[in-house]
């Protein structure tokens, strides 16, 4: 379960984005009430229903009308409230297990595109969240513009070496194109972080690889040795020290393949040298 989020307002992803595996997902906007967050996750945590959580925040709250939350369950039922004077445009869309919402739009077109976008992008939750998220923002966004983005998505046991549900966690407080720069930034996070590239995407490392190894590699001052494109010890050295020095550990290999998402990041860094 998670929640992606952009807004023109400084660190979004502090306010908005509340999440707990086996509990639920929460996003909390408009005039926030950030005590939906971590109130809403003790309610579904106890075995209250989206909608039932719901009711509960909204009915202890007393400005209502100038909230806007979202509440996803595990069962992935779904419950949404926007107020009658959240700014225009507000409203959400709905559908099986998601909600796309959102206040100070540009039309409803934004939700629209959002919801068809995150149905149709294949792939796991975090790239349909991703896509939903730029999609929106292609479809007009925040009518005043952009400022912070972030993304949250929890699973059971799914953080860093299993010790908490924290699967993404990341998020950009200050930026003039905040959804980009947390693609960019996630780019990176899933290559130290997770395990989802596609097998089908590793290289066996032979001759042609291993001279562009080697000319990326002594270009970032990792190789001293001759591009021959012999694979030899100085050659896995410099490639261990490049995994080991940008934290790629989880991606590094020692039967004779590379993943191309290592050639890529290293091809990038090499070029701004």
């Amino acid at each position: 379960m998670g929640v992606a989020v952009q807004s023109k307002f400084i660190a979004v992803g502090a306010l908005v984005p509340w999440a707990k595996a086996k509990a639920g997902a929460i996003a909390t906007q408009a005039w926030a009430n950030v005590s939906y967050g971590p109130k809403g996750l003790e309610m579904l945590e106890a075995g209250l229903s989206a909608s039932e959580t719901l009711d509960k925040l909204l009915a202890d709250d007393p400005r209502p009308e100038v909230r806007q939350v979202a509440v996803v369950d595990t069962k992935g039922r779904v419950a949404v409230h926007t107020g009658s004077e959240c700014m225009e445009w507000a409203g959400h869309m709905t559908g099986a297990g998601y909600s796309c919402q959102g206040n100070i739009l540009a039309s409803s077109r934004v939700v629209e595109s959002m919801a068809r976008a995150y149905e149709q992008m294949p792939g796991d939750i975090v790239d349909r969240l991703l896509e939903a998220l730029s999609t929106g923002q292609a479809a007009g966004g925040d009518r005043r513009g952009q400022q912070s983005a972030a993304l949250l998505v929890v699973r059971d046991k799914g953080g860093y070496e299993a010790t908490t549900d924290r699967y993404v966690d990341i998020r950009v407080d200050d930026h003039p194109a905040p959804i980009e720069e947390l693609k960019r930034v996630f780019k990176i996070y899933d290559m130290t972080m997770l395990s989802r590239e596609d097998p089908s995407s590793l290289l066996t490392i032979d001759r042609e690889i291993t001279t562009t190894l080697q000319k990326n590699l002594k270009r970032l001052g990792l190789y001293g040795g001759p591009v021959n494109g012999i694979l030899d010890d100085p050659t896995r050295k410099g490639l261990r020290d490049f995994v080991n020095m940008n934290n790629f550990e989880n991606r590094m290999r020692e039967d004779g393949r590379i993943w191309r998402s290592i050639l890529d990041y290293m091809e990038d860094l090499a070029r701004k040298v």
